[in-house]
């Protein structure tokens, strides 16, 4: 199919919608046609966002000891990838962290465990976490990432002060039962209707690069649409040793860049976060990245390093953009003078890769 980017752009702009067609002909364009994606769906995200960048920061509360059997996971069952596995933070050293990325520059910070679910206990040590991070941050924005709920659990953490709710869907719904067998597709997409129904800000993305056809990475994004997500984390498959998906290499950093412009025009008013495998994949085509996406993380993942929270803060600069919520000379020493920032001391994928 023949589309003209620029033309989709404005049909949008005036209250249009992609269609599925052209939204696969925007992941398949040319690496020739690529600049001419990108400044289409620049229009887009200029619309939307400006030229702000939203920054986010993960607190791996919780890491590895996990039941399920997620292929491209480290933490997963049966994962033989060498990280580090510690069981709950507790709320000063929690607490520590997610102040560093806040005078970094982040104004959400994503708290994360590993495992199927939260216990209801679980669920209290959350509660009390964000209660006592939001009385010393008043305007930080919690977004919890904790698994599989239970009846009861959102409504808990929204009367905690919990702003937002992430459980990536990962993947198109035809592609889920091969790359996880202890849940299903439909025990994610619950989750993420208990959270909308607790008053908690929906935050689902994807994994792309596993095994994935093309149209059936259109049919995650159509999906994320119909949820009606209000932020969507794209993650790029890190092919950690030790996981199935070991040696799993399908990306390419243009490649990238169109499965992010392609979100764009599915989803235009969408808070569209880079997330892991950011530094990996996209590479020297980070920056072009966010020309489209307006959200990023800051500093590490859950148990892979990211680049330098300075060299970050610099990018969003040199490429015109301002930080969402932070003043910029402050970030910017912030970002420069504390190594927390970069390392958390525990070793810390992203919500589900993030």
């Amino acid at each position: 199919m023949s589309v003209q980017f620029d033309q989709l752009a404005t049909r949008i702009l005036d209250g249009g919608t992609a269609t599925e067609a052209e939204a696969l002909a925007v992941l398949q364009a040319s690496d020739a046609e690529l600049m001419g994606v990108v400044a289409a769906a620049g229009r887009l995200r200029r619309a939307h966002f400006g030229n702000t960048v939203k920054v986010n920061y993960l607190v791996n509360l919780k890491s590895g000891l996990c039941p399920e059997n997620c292929n491209y996971c480290s933490q997963a069952l049966g994962s033989d990838a060498p990280i580090l596995k510690y069981s709950w933070l507790s709320k000063d050293e929690t607490l520590k962290q997610a102040g560093a990325g806040l005078r970094g520059g982040a104004t959400r910070v994503c708290m994360v465990s590993s495992g199927r679910g939260p216990s209801n206990r679980d669920i209290e040590k959350v509660a009390e976490m964000t209660e006592a991070l939001k009385d010393e941050y008043p305007d930080v924005e919690v977004c919890a990432c904790l698994g599989l709920l239970k009846d009861g659990q959102a409504e808990r953490l929204k009367e905690a002060g919990v702003d937002a709710y992430n459980h990536n869907i990962n993947t198109a719904e035809s592609h889920h039962d091969t790359i996880v067998q202890t849940h299903t597709y439909d025990d994610r997409v619950e989750t993420i209707g208990k959270a909308k129904s607790a008053g908690l800000s929906p935050c689902s993305g994807l994994i792309a690069g596993l095994g994935e056809t093309d149209e059936q990475l259109v049919e995650a994004l159509f999906a994320l649409k119909a949820l009606d997500s209000d932020s969507i984390p794209v993650n790029f498959l890190m092919p950690f040793d030790g996981t199935p998906f070991e040696n799993t290499w399908e990306l390419s950093p243009t490649r990238c860049v169109k499965i992010l412009a392609m979100a764009r025009f599915v989803c235009p008013d969408k808070e569209l976060r880079i997330a892991g495998g950011r530094e990996m994949h996209l590479r020297s085509l980070q920056a072009l990245a966010l020309q489209v996406a307006n959200s990023i993380f800051l500093g590490d993942y859950l148990t892979s390093e990211g680049q330098e929270a300075k060299a970050d803060i610099e990018m969003i600069r040199d490429n015109g953009f301002v930080i969402l919520g932070a003043e910029d000379e402050f970030a910017d020493e912030a970002a420069e003078h504390d190594p927390a920032i970069r390392r958390r001391g525990a070793g810390t994928e992203v919500a589900a890769n993030a």
